[in-house]
């Protein structure tokens, strides 16, 4: 039996809990609050023992995996707390809100042999997985084109709502690096790293915030395909977020989770099957409401990650693979603010 905990009993740590549930094999030991009453509220909910003191946590022996639902500048402290305690360690999008600080929590996880994982459930959907296998064999011929669009919608209500939303220093970031960066981050999965790209953010319509709530960045990948991303969190009443692939002998096009376009220059039997079943997959997701989601796809992420500690192999989503996001989200946030184009590194 593999036990869990749960640091920080904010909204996403729900998902968690309803995940870690419904694993056979598993079960939720603790969850940490620095509230008495939400941790309290939380535990009667979804089981295990309330802690305040997360170093009394982290010494239950019955604590084998701790995921860490914190804002996201608040991940590198329990994320390093956790791997020196011996736990293996699982961190909400983004890793953390510099790159900087994710090495530093790679660093920790490497040094104590404990196994670091980030939470990007969209890379587990079948329809995702379905485009990432069309991409390898090379179905798309030359890719010319490859873009992310969110556009969704936030309320004021919503950044009011915490006082760590819409800062630099917990938020990291705005409508890219809350919202779309799990976009971003099928984007770099599919399309391998960017080489350079020029970007544009604004603040379009919220108030008392001091990140971006509109992006738009245009990429060029090191494979020689463009891209763009256009993400923002003022566009009501919200659309479906979708990811498009162009190349020379196919074009498909991610709706949430479905396959709304896949077609090929050289037909399969397989085609016609995935567009009949995913022709109908879309959900809701979280174009206008963050609580609007599943959690079958965190539970797939979080099988993967135990079957990768059993096996002694990677899991999909290691301390690198989330580092990658938010390496080009600070690259975006670069150029906007100094209107140049930036070069990255070679992932």
């Amino acid at each position: 039996m593999t036990g869990w905990a749960i640091v920080g009993c904010g909204m996403i740590a729900k998902f968690h809990a309803k995940a870690i549930a419904d694993m056979k094999g598993s079960r939720l030991v603790a969850c940490h609050s620095r509230s008495p009453e939400k941790g309290a509220e939380f535990s009667k909910a979804f089981g295990g023992k309330s802690y305040t003191d997360l170093a009394a946590m982290l010494a239950d022996p019955e604590v084998d995996v701790v995921t860490i639902c914190t804002p996201s500048g608040a991940h590198l402290e329990p994320g390093i707390a956790a791997a020196r305690a011996g736990k293996h360690v699982l961190v909400e999008k983004p890793l953390e809100i510099t790159p900087a600080r994710c090495d530093k929590l790679i660093a920790a996880c490497e040094k104590e042999g404990v196994r670091l994982g980030t939470i990007f459930p969209s890379r587990f959907h079948r329809s995702a997985q379905l485009l990432k296998q069309a991409v390898d064999a090379g179905r798309f011929g030359s890719i010319a084109l490859a873009a992310a669009y969110v556009k969704w919608y936030r309320t004021q209500q919503y950044y009011d709502s915490g006082q760590w939303r819409g800062t630099w220093k917990l938020d990291g970031g705005g409508a890219l690096m809350n919202q779309a960066i799990h976009s971003v981050d099928l984007l770099l999965w599919l399309m391998g790293p960017v080489k350079s790209l020029h970007a544009m953010t604004a603040l379009r319509a919220h108030e008392r915030i001091e990140v971006e709530d509109a992006a738009v960045a245009c990429l060029e990948f090191a494979s020689g395909a463009l891209g763009s991303v256009e993400a923002t969190t003022a566009a009501y009443p919200g659309s479906l977020k979708r990811v498009e692939i162009a190349g020379s002998a196919g074009y498909a096009t991610l709706e949430e989770e479905a396959l709304i376009k896949w077609d090929f220059a050289k037909s399969l039997k397989v085609d016609a099957k995935v567009q009949e079943e995913m022709k109908s997959n879309t959900t809701g997701g979280g174009a206008s409401d963050p609580a609007a989601i599943g959690h079958k796809a965190h539970q797939a992420l979080f099988e993967d990650f135990l079957k990768s500690l059993k096996k002694g192999t990677p899991n999909l989503i290691d301390g690198v693979e989330g580092r990658k996001s938010v390496e080009l989200i600070h690259a975006i946030y670069k150029s906007a603010k100094t209107c140049k184009r930036v070069t990255l590194a070679r992932n």
